[in-house]
């Protein structure tokens, strides 16, 4: 809250959500300025700020010079924002336009909140397009592009951006080891379930993945059951910008520039998002510590750690913008895990950690993924991330970002270094120094030998192996020759 002292006011700065403005006018006697609707309309469509009117600038630094007829002002004010030929959507109540009186002088504090999904884009004049619709970054007021425009438009019109029918895709677009997967799982947690008789379309059907319009009678595969199951040449056809990307980092890789692991979409395997999220979680969590605890007999290896992980996964592709420009991107490292989902967050960051409200972009696919036990649905997944994650003495964080375009990021970071998995310190037997020159020197023996062989000679996993394999590529003592089958490898000099 401000409060009604000089000194607040030298400590006034302009801000992504702060802004002063005069409101002399032409008389001196007070007037709304023009320039305040690019502000309401890019605070609106960006987290909400406040409005300082009747204060001079002056080297950095505010000092108040006052409004004569502050009520003139606020007429002025609401009877613009009930004007559609002016702005788009009133967002304010009288409580939120009140004076503040400092050194004698009156001004106007207008608390301008962050719209709700349904009402943005907020714009001026009745055409949302041409450089009318703004957005709040760091103390500027930023016109925003079309192409960001008609993507909010979207987002207000569809509360499920997954579900509409794709017309001419069909069940020939699906990768049928990937829904054959998704039904083994089904059929492993619901055994009993009357949908596993059904045939593909009749089951993807009953999921959403194909759905019949009763308005206008069209039917077919929808772009969740695309994305979900879809062969990736499919995808990118109805989707240009769709990618996904999980890279697993090194410690100095903003020098190296070089990750130990890293799964795209390149040929090998279909490219959806069902089969990404199985290629993924397993190396989320393969190096997590496992207590041993025993549960009615059984170890337990499912840790708060490996739930929070997993919701975070889901949570990350479930409310992914797929048609904006920027991928999917999922980072193991070090410090911790992040996970980057493109499109903005339909609910505060403060709100969606809170938990209890859902507002989820692909509720379709969010629903496919409940059917198999992942994922959360009554608004408590992201609250289930942060208290998992937070219960254990990690750390938390959510932001929303605009550049380079709209994104959000959830960041899950160790809070110390002796927390961390094994992997992720440098004593690891898995990356020690006797590891990689045993394997060179078998390497240098027999150039053929596979990463299963290996595995087995050093007394290791696969997944341990590949990680060393791909040190030593990026460490130039190691050089694949060939393909991975028929290939062999080659050992270089340090």
């Amino acid at each position: 809250m401000l409060n009604e002292t000089l000194e607040d006011l030298g400590r006034l700065r302009e801000s992504v959500a702060l802004e002063c403005k005069l409101a002399g006018g032409r008389d001196g006697k007070g007037a709304l300025p023009e320039d305040f609707w690019p502000t309401y309309s890019a605070m609106a469509n960006t987290d909400g700020g406040v409005v300082i009117l009747g204060m001079r600038e002056r080297k950095g630094h505010f000092e108040p010079v006052g409004i004569e007829n502050p009520d003139k002002v606020r007429t002025e004010l609401f009877n613009h924002l009930n004007n559609r030929q002016k702005v788009s959507a009133n967002l304010l109540t009288d409580q939120q336009v009140r004076e503040w009186r400092v050194a004698g002088k009156t001004l106007l504090v207008v608390e301008i909140p962050r719209a709700r999904r349904q009402q943005r884009p907020v714009y001026l004049t009745p055409n949302p397009l041409g450089g009318n619709t703004y957005r709040r970054l760091n103390e500027g007021d930023r016109p925003l592009p079309d192409e960001d425009v008609k993507r909010m438009l979207a987002e207000q019109m569809e509360d499920s951006r997954d579900s509409r029918i794709l017309p001419l895709f069909g069940l020939k677009d699906l990768d049928a080891d990937s829904l054959k997967a998704y039904r083994n799982i089904f059929r492993a947690d619901k055994p009993d379930h009357p949908w596993l008789a059904l045939d593909d379309q009749g089951f993807l059907r009953m999921l959403g993945g194909w759905r019949e319009d009763r308005a206008t009678g069209e039917a077919g595969l929808t772009l969740a059951g695309l994305l979900m199951f879809g062969q990736w040449i499919a995808i990118s056809e109805a989707l240009p910008h769709y990618f996904l990307d999980y890279q697993e980092r090194p410690a100095d890789y903003a020098t190296s520039v070089r990750w130990l692991d890293r799964v795209v979409p390149d040929g090998a395997w279909s490219g959806n998002v069902f089969d990404f999220y199985r290629r993924v979680v397993t190396r989320l969590t393969a190096d997590l510590k496992v207590p041993f605890v025993l549960k009615d007999g059984v170890r337990q290896d499912d840790t708060p750690a490996h739930k929070a992980l997993r919701e975070a996964l889901v949570n990350a592709l479930v409310h992914a913008d797929f048609s904006g420009r920027l991928s999917v991107l999922v980072v193991k490292e070090p410090a911790g895990f992040s996970f980057r989902n493109p499109g903005g967050l339909r609910v505060p960051a403060a709100l969606a950690l809170q938990g209890g409200v859902s507002d989820c972009r692909n509720r379709t696919m969010q629903q496919m993924f409940l059917m198999i036990g992942l994922g959360e649905r009554a608004g408590s997944g992201m609250s289930r991330i942060l208290h998992g994650w937070q219960d254990l003495g990690h750390t938390v964080r959510l932001v929303e970002l605009f550049e380079p375009q709209e994104h959000s990021v959830l960041e899950m970071r160790w809070a110390v270094a002796e927390l961390a998995p094994p992997s992720s310190v440098e004593s690891s037997v898995e990356s020690s120094v006797e590891t990689s020159a045993t394997l060179l020197a078998l390497l240098e023996q027999n150039p053929k030998l596979t990463s299963p062989t290996l595995a087995q000679r050093l007394g290791l996993t696969p997944r341990a192996v590949e990680k060393q394999l791909a040190k030593l590529k990026a460490q130039g003592r190691l050089r694949r020759v060939g393909p991975n089958k028929g290939g062999h490898w080659e050992v270089l000099e340090p």
